[in-house]
């Protein structure tokens, strides 16, 4: 592969990432804590909606992205001669997949429609479960990140 069509590849794996950690980052440390200190339930639960309904929607792009880039990348390289470091990032970015996948087909469908229903109670336990999930996938994306930089030393 001629090396601007690897360079990128690696940009594209690079803004992936910075997008879907760093909303992770917002979304869990900023807007969430500012959300349940300002907002009675039904105006945070229907701002979360709102807010994840355009989230999720622009974080699948980089998602499929991220997971085009980076196996576009590893298999040029070969399962073989790949740093250990990608291999673990490998890994650790297939289940955030996971996790995503469960967020976005399953939680926030049940957290959308709770909302349009004014079930609140019923949307606050679906958006806990939203934040945990969350939270999860940033502790494997904080993970990925180490063994990206590990893998360049």
């Amino acid at each position: 592969m001629a090396q601007p069509i690897r360079a990128f590849l690696a940009l594209v794996h690079v803004l992936g990432a910075i997008w879907w950690f760093g909303g992770m980052m917002f979304a869990y440390f900023c807007l969430r804590p500012a959300a349940a200190e300002s907002l009675d339930p039904p105006e945070r639960l229907t701002l979360w909606t709102a807010a994840f309904d355009r989230f999720l929607r622009y974080t699948s792009i980089a998602v499929v992205l991220l997971v085009f880039s980076g196996f576009t990348l590893l298999v040029e390289t070969g399962w073989r001669n790949a740093p250990t470091g990608w291999l673990v990032m490998t890994g650790l970015g297939l289940l955030m997949t996971l996790v995503y996948g469960q967020v976005y087909l399953v939680l926030f469908p049940r957290l959308r429609d709770q909302s349009r229903l004014s079930a609140w109670p019923a949307a606050a336990i679906e958006l806990n479960k939203i934040r945990r999930f969350v939270g999860i996938n940033l502790l494997l994306a904080a993970g990925a990140v180490v063994a990206a930089v590990m893998a360049r030393h």
